[in-house]
């Protein structure tokens, strides 16, 4: 029995990535509201990741799919010069780092999150969700 693969064009891709997105957004949510913090910190670091992937399609900006969540927006704010991105990329540093670590710890190494942590990335995927949004859907 062969396998069929379903070639997706670039809007179509783009909607699926963030759908995707948005449901390990409401995931995190759930998680998080039964206090899987690490699993929470998880689904947010994959709903970061596949949002900021959707808007470099909708760009039409090549990416590789190991890039970290910060390479990601840096690419972005090079190509829309956003300073609310700009912003984001500083002031966000600690919290973006702390998902990318979310991403490697999950596999490899046994670390646990308080709900203040995992509550503050919820914050802070939330407001670069909408930043980088608001950056480029004007």
């Amino acid at each position: 029995m062969g396998m069929l693969f379903c070639i997706l064009t670039h809007i179509e891709e783009y909607k699926y990535l963030l759908e995707r997105s948005r449901r390990f957004l409401e995931t995190a949510e759930l998680q998080l509201s039964r206090g899987f913090y690490d699993l929470t910190v998880f689904s947010l670091e994959q709903a970061l990741q596949l949002y900021l992937k959707a808007y470099l399609l909708k760009l039409e900006l090549e990416f590789t799919k190991k890039w970290s969540i910060r390479r990601l927006l840096e690419l972005i704010y090079k190509n829309t010069n956003s300073e609310e991105i700009r912003s984001a990329l500083v002031n966000y540093a600690v919290e973006l780092g702390s998902l990318e670590d979310a991403y490697i710890t999950s596999r490899y190494v046994a670390r646990e999150y308080c709900e203040e942590e995992a509550r503050k990335l919820l914050q802070t995927v939330r407001g670069v969700m909408g930043i980088v949004g608001r950056s480029i859907d004007r």
